[in-house]
């Protein structure tokens, strides 16, 4: 296995999409969002693909060569930008979250009232690892990848949690907890959490 991280492009776009849709089978927010575990497996192949293609226009994407681990980042200035789930042109969502989309809709507007205001954070929006891969390493290695493109560009990194055995983790990448939180109506509890080293 390659276990150098690198920028990943449109030709690693089945592999990584089939690494996150895999990795995020059992995520309690992805539940939350895609309640039938029947269907979910077809919904996030379409969530990441397009997640994946929307990274390559407004964000970064790292992982191994063979998207063992992927992470997709939004760098300063593009912290906030997304495409609102629900507006005249979003038809696509209507296949990944079906009925549940006011779940979905409910899930974003907290995250991204969770988020800092400003714009001069380096915010890593998903990161996951092939299941047959995990407990080796990887993800630490592509987070430690974001983070020093973050120290490169003098910014403080950002995440948000649904999974509590990842907050440990997190903090032994120097993250620490900034807030602990529900969706409404009996969504999720996240953490977001807060590396600021890069900016110190």
């Amino acid at each position: 296995m390659n276990r150098e991280i690198i920028r990943l492009g449109p030709q690693h776009r089945d592999a990584a999409v089939a690494t996150l849709a895999a990795a995020f089978q059992d995520d309690p927010a992805i539940a939350y969002m895609m309640p039938d575990p029947m269907s979910r497996p077809r919904r996030l192949t379409r969530l990441y693909r397009w997640m994946f293609a929307e990274h390559l226009t407004n964000g970064v994407v790292l992982g191994t060569p063979m998207a063992e681990v992927v992470t997709l980042w939004r760098p300063p200035g593009a912290v906030h930008l997304h495409e609102p789930i629900w507006h005249p042109g979003a038809l696509r969502f209507v296949p990944i979250f079906g009925l549940h989309i006011p779940r979905a809709i409910r899930l974003d507007d907290a995250i991204r009232a969770k988020l800092p205001a400003d714009e001069g954070w380096h915010y890593l929006r998903v990161a996951g690892v092939r299941p047959n891969c995990q407990g080796k390493g990887l993800g630490g290695l592509a987070i430690r990848a974001g983070l020093a493109e973050a120290a490169a560009r003098g910014v403080p990194a950002v995440l948000e949690t649904a999974t509590p055995s990842n907050v440990g983790l997190y903090q032994r990448l120097g993250y620490e907890v900034t807030s602990e939180w529900h969706v409404p109506k009996g969504g999720p509890k996240f953490w977001t959490m807060a590396n600021r080293t890069p900016a110190a």
